[in-house]
This record gives C-alpha cells, structure tokens and sequence, in this order.
C-alpha cells in the first residue's frame, strides 16, 4: 500500500512550515518530503503550504496547516 505523499518546499519551511512538516512527519503513514521547490511559487510567497499528493494545501499557521492536510487527506481518498 501506498502512503500519501507530503511535500514541503525549503523556502516555505524557513517561512514557518516547518512545525507543520515536523508534526506530520511523526505520522508512520505518510511519506513526508523536502524539496527546493514544488513550483507554487504564487502560493508559497503567500501561505505556508504542503503539497499533497500533488495539490497544494495552504493554511496561515502551522497547527492549521497539518489540520488542513489531514482534512484533504479525508476528503479525497488514494483509493
């Protein structure tokens, strides 16, 4: 079985996310990454964002941040 894959840009980490990418990182069922850049420069200069599964999920606070990814994760099953 596939995890879910969570991906965070470095800016966006320096930029506050990186509680967020922390926090979800300690969930065994997720594949947690880091990358130079995920190309959502427009959203990461303004949000902190994860990107899951391939589809940005932006937030303003970190704790809104992991609530947000679990909320997509949810709403839109891998399977």
């Amino acid at each position: 079985m596939l995890n879910p894959t969570i991906e965070f840009c470095i800016n966006n980490i320096v930029s506050g996310s990186q509680k967020a990418m922390e926090e979800l990182d300690k969930d065994p069922y997720l594949d947690v990454l880091e990358y130079g850049c995920t190309s959502f420069c427009g959203i990461c200069s303004q949000y902190l964002v994860a990107i899951v599964n391939g589809e940005p999920v932006t937030a303003d606070s970190p704790e809104e941040l992991v609530d947000k990814v679990y909320q997509y994760l949810e709403e839109n099953p891998m399977f």
